[in-house]
């Protein structure tokens, strides 16, 4: 008897070109082995907070900005939960609001998913602080919500998901 590691899975969708893989890699796994599969967009808007209060954007500003990023937000989940109903895979989106580590965490834990998938950040290096002081091509986003995350996470980069996500 085989017991299946995953049954639930969450992609985190921020818009980018890498986001959109991962969701593409969790739509061919959620379809291949029949698992779950949501898609979480969370409107940052714990930084929008800290750069009203810093005044380096006015009320007006931000409140235009957050409303702006929900639009985005239901744009990107509507386009992604789109693609995975063209290959047959019924999923949910959730668009949140707040701290994007915290808010793609408590959505992890609420729907007990056993895999997280991000997307890899080609192009974007940070210098890593760590012991190992090495460069790191995943945003600081994505290090936090790694290091935070209660399940495993799979940090998209494969290069030809779009060709294999065609073919499926």
């Amino acid at each position: 008897m085989s017991v299946s590691l995953v049954k639930n899975i969450v992609v985190a969708v921020n818009g980018s070109q890498s986001s959109i893989h991962a969701a593409m890699y969790g739509i061919i796994l959620a379809k291949q082995m029949k698992l779950n599969l949501k898609f979480v967009y969370v409107v940052d808007t714990a930084t929008i907070k800290r750069l009203t209060m810093g005044h380096f954007l006015i009320s007006e500003e931000s409140s235009m900005f957050e409303t702006n990023l929900t639009a985005d937000g239901e744009k990107y989940l509507d386009y992604v939960i789109k693609l995975a109903e063209s290959k047959g895979v019924k999923t949910k989106g959730e668009l949140r609001k707040g701290s994007v580590c915290l808010e793609v965490i408590n959505c992890v834990k609420e729907t007990k998913a056993e895999l997280l998938l991000l997307g890899g950040d080609k192009g974007i290096t940070t210098k890593s602080y760590s012991w190992e002081n090495t460069n790191s091509s995943l945003s600081l986003s994505n290090r936090e919500i790694i290091a935070s995350a209660p399940c495993s996470v799979v940090v998209v980069k494969d290069p030809e998901i779009e060709q294999q996500f065609k073919h499926l």
